[in-house]
Order: structure tokens, then sequence, then C-alpha cells
């Protein structure tokens, strides 16, 4: 009876997935058709009483493609024989993996990372700062990250800010970014050092969460968490990496999680993956072969999950103006990889202080150093390999950016390079003589100590901004105090000089011009955001079609800060340094 109801039920639950895969099937295929996601958009359009992009039709066509896969993906999983049983063994997998790590004994680590960073980020928190996109977020609670193909932060902002609509909860997104680092940082030490976890490599792995560049993710108030997940999720695979089942499905899963989170992070898998092929084949832990084929398994999987991520989640969005997820045609690749590389290390050789780059030099002298001590390989080889090594990680740790004919390069984009410094970190100081662990210390030392300096910058640059603002707006109201319903275009020429303390900072440090943005001046989007949080009362239009300078407006106000001239309908605002 057992054995019949049991088939019973399988039978009804096969029945159940047959018929909601033809019903999910049909609505896939009939939104392959022009005319049916031109009603859809226009019903959503109508529905959220705003105007949908053009591209959504692209888009709409992508997701309909993509979920007939997933569907019939599903149906080989769960219908057909192989299928169950392939699932059946990757579970079983995944549970041996599990059930193989102590996780008890990492809690303490963790804790120990979670309180270095925590003191990292203790003056980034104090100074409260509304960080670019934070101001605009705070005030009309928009999430958007979809334009960005970034869904899993769409879903995870409505349960952190339990709330549709974003409002600052600050400091509780930067707490929980240094959490998902924390625990980032201890399983990358984990990995690399197969299991043994010293508190100096946990040490080492500081430029992972506090480089100056990764600094800027975590100045966010309300993107902070899911760029740490984004580093979270290209790690996560690697704790299933002795069965191959599990570290395929984990490695495809993970990659998606990060694509759709935070892009940036790509190059990290590809890093750890460099990273162990070279300990396996530097040490003579596995052959050739068995090498080959992990290294091949890994990348199978990061290209898999990057297909599935630009044919059915990617957006390319009207909205971005910035940046573009076009690659370079094939024939111009090689050329176009070669100059992204070179304006790569020139971004961060132009923004890196004298200290830092000696301090890393140092690093890498000490990792080819240790790389033929320890080697069991040919000493001039492993000379060799080794420095291809370190050549090979950088360039991995710009990820897919490499790719693109317009990549960013904002701080924010460039933190695959502090998790390239952190692995190289934790190579040098495992298992090596005191000299490389002073070396490695001494430069995490002076990222902790330039993430204090940032944090009080921050907060000297918000007051000083507040002041120029409350001046301009002072002498505005003063000038035109009975305008409240007529409009006033305004124009503005230079910006805000930074205040002295960051001009001090930016003489050894010059990545702070870069992390810290003034508000206030030709880039009148954020000075926009600016009138409007402090409640501004007119109605300002940005006339783009003429330049104000051409019309010969009278000076109507000249002050140290800035010349206001106007005509009482444009207003040009010349801001003085």
């Amino acid at each position: 009876m057992t054995q019949n109801a049991s088939n019973r039920r399988n039978k009804i639950g096969n029945s159940v997935i047959i018929l909601f895969s033809i019903i999910g099937l049909i609505v896939c295929i009939a939104v392959l058709f022009p005319q049916v996601r031109h009603l859809i958009i226009n019903m959503a359009g109508q529905m959220l009483h705003r105007e949908i992009y053009p591209e959504w039709h692209k888009t709409l066509f992508n997701y309909a493609l993509g979920a007939i896969c997933f569907i019939l993906f599903v149906d080989y999983c769960t219908l057909i024989h192989s299928g169950r049983m392939l699932v059946k063994q990757t579970k079983k997998e995944i549970t041996d993996c599990l059930s193989e790590i102590d996780f008890r004994s990492l809690l303490k680590p963790v804790l120990i990372m979670l309180v270095v960073y925590l003191l990292g980020i203790f003056t980034i928190i104090r100074a409260n700062y509304l960080y670019i996109d934070d101001m605009a977020r705070s005030i009309e609670g928009y999430r958007i990250w979809y334009n960005w193909s970034r869904y899993v932060n769409e879903l995870l902002s409505i349960f952190i800010h339990a709330d549709t609509n974003l409002t600052d909860i600050s400091p509780l997104p930067q707490l929980l970014a240094a959490i998902l680092l924390s625990i980032s940082s201890v399983l990358l030490v984990y990995i690399i050092c197969e299991g043994k976890i010293t508190t100096t490599r946990l040490l080492a792995s500081v430029p992972l969460g506090l480089s100056p560049y990764f600094l800027q993710c975590l100045s966010y108030k309300f993107d902070a968490p899911y760029m740490a997940i984004s580093v979270l999720a290209s790690i996560i695979p690697f704790l299933f990496i002795a069965r191959k089942k599990a570290f395929l499905f984990w490695s495809v899963v993970s990659l998606l999680i990060m694509c759709m989170t935070y892009q940036v992070a790509s190059g990290i898998y590809l890093l750890i993956v460099a990273i162990l092929c070279f300990q396996q084949w530097n040490g003579r832990k596995a052959s050739n072969k068995e090498i080959l084929s992990f290294a091949g398994i890994a990348l199978s999987a990061f290209c898999l999950a990057m297909i599935l991520f630009k044919f059915f989640l990617m957006r390319d969005s009207a909205a971005i103006t910035y940046a573009s997820t076009a690659m370079h045609p094939l024939p111009h690749m090689v050329s176009g990889i070669l100059t992204n590389i070179n304006q790569y290390a020139t971004t961060i050789n132009d923004d890196f202080g004298l200290i830092w780059k000696i301090g890393i030099v140092l690093v890498l002298i000490l990792f080819i150093i240790k790389s033929i001590h320890s080697s069991l390989q040919n000493r001039i080889l492993a000379f060799f390999v080794s420095i291809l090594m370190i050549g090979l990680s950088f360039i991995l740790s710009f990820g897919i950016y490499l790719l693109l004919t317009k990549p960013i390069y904002f701080p924010r984009a460039l933190f695959g390079f502090g998790v390239f410094l952190a692995i190289l970190c934790i190579y040098v100081v495992s298992d090596f003589n005191k000299i490389a662990t002073v070396t490695v210390l001494a430069l995490n030392w002076c990222f902790f100590v330039f993430a204090f300096s940032y944090g009080n910058a921050l907060a000297d640059h918000a007051r000083y901004e507040g002041f120029r603002i409350e001046m301009l707006l002072h002498d505005l109201s003063t000038l035109y105090p009975n305008v409240h319903e007529e409009t006033l275009a305004i124009q503005l020429e230079n910006s805000m000089e930074y205040p002295p303390s960051i001009r001090n900072i930016s003489k050894h440090y010059p990545v702070i011009k870069k992390l810290i943005s003034t508000r206030l001046g030709e880039d009148f989007d954020g000075t926009h955001h600016w009138l409007k949080y402090v409640n501004y009362p007119f109605r300002i239009d940005k006339e783009t079609s003429i330049d104000f300078n051409a019309l010969d407006l009278p000076v109507v106000l000249d002050s140290y800060y800035h010349t206001i001239k106007s005509d009482g309908i444009h207003c040009l605002v010349i801001l003085k340094h």
C-alpha cells in the first residue's frame, strides 16, 4: 500500500509539473510575439503611471526565452530519470561537502574580522554622509536597480527596508556589509590555506574590504550590502571544490547571484581559480591533468553563468549613459582588451600614493620569493610562473570589464584589485618568514589608517558643502523672495573646491578626490538633489540649449564664494574656489 501510495503521489506531482510547464511555456511563447509584448508594456505603463522604456521589448523577449529554457531544465530534472539521478547526486555531494566543514570553528574568526571591519568603517558611519545616489534615494525612495540588471538588490532591499519605498536606515546596511565582508575574508583564508586559519592570515585579508576602492562601496548607505554580497557569492563555490557536480552547480548559481548584485566582482572567482591552480602546481599537490580538469570545470561554469546572464537576464538600459554593456567586436577584441588593461593599470598608478606602491611592490617580490622557496618544481620555472601568475591575476581582477568598449573606472569598479592584493597577502604570510608577515601587515595597516582619514574627510566635506549650499540659498532667497510660482532657470559655472583637509590628504593619496565628489557645481544633477533635500522652494529648470554666459546677464550679487548674474528669469551662478 505504501509503495502504491508513493507512486500515486509521484504521478500526481508529475502531472502538476507537466500542467504548470505547459501553461508556462504557452505564456512565454506568447510573449515572444511583438504584439503581446507591446500589450504588456502598455498595461504596465498604465498601472505604474510612468513611461516604460522601449528597450523593455528586448528585455521581455530575453526573459521569456530564459523562462522557456528554465522550464525545460526543471522538467528534465524532475520528469526524466537521468535528470532526477543528476539532482540526487548533486544534492548528496553538496551535503557531503557541508558536513565536512566545521562551521563552529569559523565563528571566532568571523567575529575577529567583524571587529576589524567595523573599526575600519567607524568614521564613515560617524560621518553620516549621503553618498552620491543616497541623497536621491532618501528623497524619492526609489530602487530601480533593475536598470543595471541587479534583481537580487531589488528583492533584498524590500526585506531590508521592510517596504517597497526605500528610506534611510543607516547604519544598518553598512553593518550588514561589514558582516558579509567578515564572512568573505574568513572563507577566502579558509579556501586558500586549506582550512588553516590564523589571526595573521585573517589580518592579511584586510584589502578585500578596506582597500581604498571598496571604501567607496561601503560609503553607500543603500547599496553597500549588495556590493558585499557580490564578493561573498564569488567565494562560496570553492567550499564545494572537492566534488565536481556540487562545485559546478554552486559556481553557476553563485556567479549568477554576483551578476545580479554587482557585476564589478566578476573577476574574484577567476582570481581564486588562478591562485588555487598555482598552489596545486607549485607544490605538486595534484597532477597537471587534475589541475587542468579543475580549471576547465571552473571556466566552463564561469562561461555558462556569463552566457545565461548576457542572453536572458542582462538589460541594455536606456537610462545608463556613463557606461556601456557592449563588448569589443571580435576583430578588435585583443587591441580593446590591451587598451582596457593599460587604462586599468594607469588609473591605479595615478590613484595610489608612494607608500602604498612601495608596500605593494614588496608584497609582489615576497610572493615570488615564497613561490620559489616552497616550490617542488624547477626553481627557474617557478620563478617565471610566479611572475606570470601575478600578471594574470592582475588582469583577471578587472573581470569582464576588460571586454567592454566603455568600462567604468570609478573607484567602486576597481575593488577587484583589493581582492587581488588580499589573495597575494594571504599567500605570502602563510608558512613563511617574519619579514613577510611584517611587510604585509604594514601595508594593510596603511589601508586601515586611510579608512579613518577617508571617513573624517567625508565629514569635513559634508560640513563645507553644506556651508556653501547654505550661503548660496541664502543669497538666492534674498534676491528672489517672491518667485515661488515662477520658474527660475539656473546654470552653474565651475565647481566647489575641496576643503583644506581633503587637499592635504590628496598630496599623498590622490584617490581621495575620486572617492569624494562635490554635489555643488557644473554637474547640475547633484546640485538639484541638494536643492530638493533642503526643501528649496523655487521651481528649478535646467536649460541646456543655451549658455547663460552668452546672455550677458547683469551681476546682481558678488561675494567671496560666488557671483550671481541674473535678469530675473535666467540665473548664472559662478562658483569661486
